[in-house]
């Protein structure tokens, strides 16, 4: 059973530095979503062209996670981290420089490709820093709850920023942190395995062999994953039958094919297939995609329904997440007890339960513009941010429990694409169903689901 224990003074900083690394490329994803209106009308941006810039850092983040975790198991987690970190920075110091629609979306894909280096090889260092799996296991139950802490940062501060400043301020965030995590690595982070680190409370282990590239299925794995959130993303737009949807998605899923088939031949896969057969990481990974799923729906919803319905400024509409954050940090607070006490499973569907019923609350009441926020939203943004917490925190130790320390970068890499990939395929798909309330019913649907098959099953 996974327990936490309080971080030793030479491990502090380490993963305060990585934990305010992978809060901000959450920040960064959702940054652009309250000012989005903005931006289209500074630019004179059609429907499709605001869907696609919101989705460009996703599917370039989602798309080259896996390349991502080759390269941090292959070249070490702190040399992976710095090159994304170079890459990420120089793509947030050119969007708010962005005199266009073209340059802006540009420096979109930038940081997501950057980004998908970074968040690997961010938990490969990790690994380095908490060798023994019982502390590992303790930090993951943390490092679960950052994301969604970012994802509520980028909306709250997004719109903050956006009303006082301008949009492009925003990145001024995620351009700090960069800096000051690029300046501060080489004094608070380990070498690779096997070379003695900077900071003496670190002990190295030693490396096992280098992993090959797999640059066929790396390529195919790509493409094939944003062509399909390509086209997912656009049926926002589109219809599911129109050839816009249909093309990308059909293409997509044939090169995924493809690549299934490609890794069972290879002699050094990019992605295992037996690593997502382990009962445990296979619950983890689906839970994360669902909660990450189920939050990024209501932040869209909500973000537009205050402002469009109820006729809301975008700083109102970022004050009204403040409960949203509030709940979320406390619940955070005491899951990683939880999960120690009754394990990861337990805990992971207990989150789902609790978030379920916030999204119900929210689909009955939440959207009816005559019913007031404190009683129609509120209850439903507390309790969804609480269950999200816990949701989070246990499926990412169920996600990277056993996993062996050469396979770290992978495993970091296979937990950060479902958390993209998850809001991508279930919003596209709830959407489908018909009305906002439908779609968020439908969420909570999927939610309770989830909740009893973990309560069921015996991973």
């Amino acid at each position: 059973m996974t327990t936490t224990a309080p971080l030793h003074r030479s491990t502090r900083g380490a993963f305060a530095l990585l934990g305010a690394v992978q809060v901000t490329l959450i920040f960064t994803l959702a940054a652009i979503a309250v000012p989005l209106p903005r931006i289209g009308d500074e630019f004179d941006l059609r429907r499709e062209e605001l869907i696609l810039l919101s989705a460009a850092y996703g599917l370039t983040f989602a798309g080259l996670l896996l390349l991502g975790g080759r390269l941090a198991d292959r070249h070490g987690g702190r040399r992976t981290l710095t090159m994304g970190l170079l890459l990420f920075g120089l793509a947030s110091a050119a969007a708010p420089l962005a005199p266009g629609y073209d340059a802006l979306l540009a420096a979109r894909f930038a940081q997501g490709a950057g980004a998908a280096l970074i968040a690997p090889a961010a938990m490969a260092v990790l690994r380095t820093v908490f060798p023994s799996p019982a502390a590992y296991g303790g930090v993951m139950a943390t490092w679960g709850g950052l994301s969604v802490l970012g994802a509520t940062a980028g909306n709250l501060l997004s719109g903050v920023i956006s009303a006082l400043l301008s949009w492009r301020w925003a990145f001024a965030v995620p351009l700090a942190v960069t800096v000051a995590a690029l300046a501060l690595a080489p004094r608070l982070l380990p070498a690779a395995p096997g070379k003695p680190p900077v900071h003496i409370g670190y002990e190295p282990v030693e490396r096992p062999a280098r992993p090959r590239l797999d640059l066929p299925g790396a390529l195919l794995a790509t493409v094939g994953l944003i062509s399909v959130s390509y086209g997912l993303v656009l049926t926002d737009a589109w219809p599911w039958a129109s050839g816009r949807v249909l093309g990308p998605v059909a293409a997509g899923a044939v090169l995924l094919a493809v690549f299934v088939r490609v890794e069972q031949r290879a002699p050094d896969p990019l992605l295992p297939p037996r690593f997502l057969l382990d009962g445990r990481r296979a619950l983890g990974l689906a839970a994360t995609a669902l909660t990450a799923a189920g939050t990024a729906t209501v932040f869209v919803l909500f973000s537009l329904h205050l402002q469009d319905e109820r006729g809301w400024s975008a700083l109102r509409t970022s004050a009204a997440f403040v409960p949203f954050a509030v709940a979320l940090i406390a619940s955070g607070r005491v899951v990683g007890r939880l999960i120690g006490r009754y394990g990861p499973a337990v805990v992971t569907g207990g989150g789902l339960a609790t978030g379920a019923a916030g999204l119900a609350l929210l689909a009955l009441f939440g959207l009816d513009s005559g019913v007031p926020y404190a009683y129609g939203v509120l209850p439903g943004f507390v309790l969804l941010p609480a269950g999200a917490a816990a949701s989070f925190a246990g499926a990412a130790v169920l996600a990277t429990d056993r996993v062996p320390a050469e396979r770290t970068g992978l495993a970091g890499g296979v937990h950060n694409m479902a958390m993209e990939t998850g809001p991508t395929v279930v919003f596209a798909l709830v959407l489908s169903v018909g009305s906002d309330a439908a779609s968020l019913a439908a969420t909570a649907a999927l939610f309770g689901t989830a909740a009893l098959t973990l309560r069921h099953a015996r991973p």
